[in-house]
């Protein structure tokens, strides 16, 4: 007998543990069954389990159990990101723990105390993804630091070189002073600083008193000025085009150019160039000819390129310098306070600077072009749609791909430079010193390229290096594309894109034919979570106080398409209660003596309820299985829980008890045999249909009620079930006598009826067949809907409410068993407080000030609020107009 109570903690770890030893979870490179694959997403090696993992993890579980489950070969490939700066800060920090700096260490000590930090540390996420009940092929686990994996990345590397698509090149990047490294985008943070926007004077050269005023946020960039930008149709300025201006404590001649970029309506109009250290003023000084004076060292202070006065000075205390030097010279004409975003470093926590420095490139816009190509022909789709449009705004715009890192921890790049500075690039060392020595002629000394590669690089390359390439492997034959990329919007450029590029380059082929986009998690009130909010949600936490599948089926309950979850606590609780509905259900029947019968046969079930909950288990298994594979999670949870909660439980098992539960000292109902085996296969197909959100209770009941209780529910198939199971004739029956009870049942809860109240239903109108269903059903109807007696009449009884079915009108006299003047002043108060809210928030909506100023998500919120609240008015104004319609 099961337990009274479903215990997850007691049951996951076992059954994860079952799962894991019986190889349930392996692809099988030798079956013939079509092959499906999906490339997890690596997450970081430092990382541990947050909500967006437990979403993206849960759709991808979601999926290959399914098609699993109806046959296909699955390879879910698992795997950790080395994610460079992220693990390198992390062992740093243990280190300066320590009182030790990586640079007393060296290069190879300090690499060699990373792997075993990975090794002691490293796996943390991968246990939290066994919580999540994750099913990946565990034994396939690769790591992008792997030797395998190491090998593709100097491959392609090398292959990319020779082929002009990366190349060495000077350029600005984002740099982060702290960790003395370019960075990406991605780790690029913009926060909002009070700060000042200073209005400097610069001399116009032979015009004594003239001066073009221009401003900025960051004063000690001016030492690095070579220009003064105007636009070409402002006539403020068109007679000083052409001339020069005077870099104010530094003495040096700056032309004053005409440039679109220029704002004739922002500050003065006129914008200081400084191109070493502005992605902008960069582009514009490549158009206007202007120099390019790099001022900043790697630690962000001041170089040899300024005046003596200044050298050596961190940035900000050169800031304080040339603006008091300014003062004094009479050149601020005004400072004014000024809120404006600084771009800083996500993990540093420092304001980077743009910086000119050598770096490797990639070339980005050749490699896009068939990456745009593949989606724009379809070879590849998102979903949603929509995303589309972020890829190709980006891709069509995509700028040099800086590939290199100043760090320590990472793919090392394989390029080695001679005496004379010359660079030699390959796979291996020895391949670099046969190519220094056939170019110089003799042997020589090479230094090896100190930086290593962008992380993204490495996993650009996985969905193929996983599988074995460069080598021509069975696994890279059989599951290269994979079928679905499930992902989040922000990573599209990062990576998304990036895999695009490098799976068309190298194998001629896209990486995945769809990218499904799901939504981000948010807070209850529709807030990101974050930190500083103190609103970040564990999905351990959760786990641990709920359950797994609970916090399974909220996710997938909760992912439509194209908008975000709001993720509230108590919906957690809600579907855990919906595990214990499950759990209580199959005791019932346990109890009840419903077991799996080998021979029990749907289709030839005779009774009225016991083919109706047949077919609609068949529809329930067509609607999920068409809604898992339409990426519409949210829908094939809404099918199984409005089947299991709704069909089975509240109506089947409801309508089923007088067969089941005989009187002691009554014959057996005839039906009793078929109806426990109808119920035992509709517990157990369900079961199969709740498995891939549900694993662990639906795994746990299985072992008590499976036809096969020794096989695993994951390796069972789908249940592919005729539509011949379905009756029109039966379902319209029974969806009569369902409406009919919910209808009795919903007038007594609008009316205030006490539950105890036993009173009549009168049906008026009745059409022949209403009433021999009417006898038919006639105990179940005075059961259920809690009627003292149902019949059939040609009038009105007095003080009776009033409802309609098919073409009979239901009357139900309440006047006897409520207080009507009562219950008529309750629902006018119900109806002036929604109209109240309502009108509340219509002021909000029709609010300019609010519109423009509130996010989206609030202004969302509050449309939803609306809706709600209108349509509880409306469902109490439907109930006065009953009451009123009553006499």
């Amino acid at each position: 007998m099961l337990e009274k109570t479903y215990s997850p903690a007691e049951v996951e770890a076992k059954l994860y543990e079952r799962w894991e030893e019986s190889g349930a979870f392996a692809c099988d490179v030798a079956s013939n069954a079509a092959p499906y694959a999906i490339m997890m997403p690596p997450p970081n090696v430092t990382g541990s389990l947050h909500m967006g993992h437990a979403l993206t993890f849960t759709v991808q579980d979601i999926l290959v159990r399914y098609n699993r489950m109806t046959g296909r070969d699955a390879l879910w490939q698992p795997g950790t990101d080395h994610a460079g700066i992220a693990t390198q800060m992390v062992v740093e920090r243990n280190l300066a723990a320590e009182g030790v700096d990586r640079r007393d260490l060296g290069r190879e000590a300090f690499v060699d105390k990373v792997w075993q930090w990975k090794a002691e540390s490293g796996g943390t996420i991968v246990n939290q993804l066994r919580r999540l009940g994750a099913s990946p092929d565990w034994a396939r686990e690769r790591f992008t630091m792997d030797d395998g994996l190491s090998a593709a990345v100097r491959k392609v590397f090398v292959q990319l070189h020779k082929e002009g698509l990366i190349y060495r090149d000077k350029r600005l990047v984002n740099w982060d002073p702290k960790f003395q490294s370019a960075i990406s985008d991605l780790e690029v943070e913009s926060k909002e600083i009070d700060g000042n926007l200073w209005h400097f004077r610069y001399p116009v050269e032979g015009e004594d008193g003239r001066f073009i005023v221009v401003a900025t946020t960051r004063p000690e960039t001016m030492l690095g000025d070579t220009g003064v930008a105007v636009h070409p149709d402002d006539e403020r300025y068109a007679g000083l085009v052409g001339k020069y201006a005077i870099l104010p404590l530094v003495g040096r001649r700056i032309p004053i150019v005409a440039d679109a970029y220029a704002d004739p309506e922002q500050g003065s109009g006129a914008v200081k160039m400084t191109p070493a250290h502005d992605f902008n003023d960069f582009e514009v000084g490549k158009r206007c000819g202007l120099e390019v004076i790099n001022i900043l060292d790697a630690h962000a202070r001041l170089n040899d390129n300024v005046p003596e006065a200044y050298r050596g000075l961190d940035r900000f205390e050169a800031r304080k310098r040339v603006v008091a030097d300014l003062e004094a010279l009479d050149l601020v004409e005004k400072i004014e306070p000024h809120r404006h975003a600084v771009p800083h470093g996500d993990r540093s926590g420092v304001p980077l600077e743009p910086w000119l420095t050598d770096q490797w490139y990639a070339d980005a816009a050749t490699l896009a072009k068939p990456a745009i190509e593949a989606v724009e022909t379809g070879k590849t789709v998102f979903v949603p749609k929509n995303w589309e449009k972020t890829y190709f705004e980006w891709m069509r715009n995509i700028q040099p791909w800086c590939i290199s890192r100043q760090l320590w921890w990472g793919h090392q790049i394989p390029a080695w430079y001679g005496p004379d500075g010359t660079v030699f690039v390959e796979e291996t060392e020895g391949a670099a010193a046969a190519a220094a020595e056939a170019h110089f002629g003799k042997a020589v000394d090479l230094r090896r390229d100190e930086d290593v590669l962008d992380t993204w690089f490495s996993s650009a390359l996985w969905p193929f290096s996983t599988l074995g390439w460069p080598e021509q492997t069975p696994e890279l034959a059989r599951y290269y594309p994979g079928d679905v990329l499930v992902t989040g919007f922000d990573i599209i450029f990062f990576w998304v894109a990036r895999m695009m590029m490098m799976g068309l380059h190298f194998m001629k082929d896209v990486p995945f034919r769809t990218v499904y986009i799901h939504a981000l998690v948010r807070d209850a009130k529709g807030q990101k979570m974050s930190k500083s909010k103190n609103n970040v949600i564990d999905p351990l936490d959760l786990i641990g106080r709920y359950g797994t599948d609970a916090l399974r089926f909220t996710l997938a309950a909760m992912a439509a398409q194209g908008r975000d979850i709001k993720l509230a606590e108590g919906r957690v609780e809600g579907y855990r209660n919906f595990a214990t509905k499950i759990w209580n259900a199959a005791r019932f029947c346990q109890m009840n003596g419903c077991a799996a019968d080998p021979a029990f046969e749907p289709a030839a079930c005779t009774e009225t309820v016991n083919r109706w909950i047949v077919g609609e288990v068949r529809k329930t298994s067509v609607a999920v299985g068409e809604a898992i594979e339409a990426y519409k999670f949210n829908e094939a949870a809404a099918a199984l829980y409005q089947f299991f909660w709704g069909s089975f439980c509240d109506w089947y098992l409801e309508f089923t008890k007088p067969i089941l539960q005989t009187p002691e000292g009554e014959p057996e109902h005839p039906a009793a045999a078929e109806t426990r085996a109808a119920t035992a296969w509709a517990l157990n197909r369900a079961l199969h249909l709740l498995h891939p959100i549900l694993p662990y209770i639906t795994e746990e009941l299985w072992a008590s009620f499976g036809e096969e209780a020794d096989t695993l529910l994951l390796r069972r198939p789908w249940p592919d079930l005729p539509a011949t199971l379905v009756d029109p004739a039966v379902d319209a029956e029974m969806d009569w006598l369902v409406r009919l009870i919910s209808e009795v049942r919903s007038i007594r809860s609008e009316m205030n009826v006490p539950p105890s109240a036993q009173i009549p239903l009168v049906l008026t109108g009745a059409s022949d067949g209403t009433r021999d269903r009417i006898g038919r059903y006639r105990d179940l109807i005075l059961r259920l809907a809690r009627l003292s007696d149902v019949g059939t009449g040609a009038s009105a009884p007095a003080g009776a409410v009033q409802g309609v079915l098919d073409e009979a009108t239901l009357l139900l006299p309440i006047a006897d068993v409520i207080d009507v003047a009562q219950e008529r002043a309750r629902l006018a108060k119900d109806i002036a407080k929604a109209d109240g809210e309502i009108a509340k928030i219509d002021k909000k909506l029709s609010n300019e000030a609010f519109m423009a100023k509130a996010p989206e998500e609030v202004v969302e919120e509050n449309r939803e609020r609306r809706a709600e609240e209108q349509q509880k008015r409306d469902k109490l104004a439907a109930a006065l107009a009953r009451l009123n319609e009553a006499g």
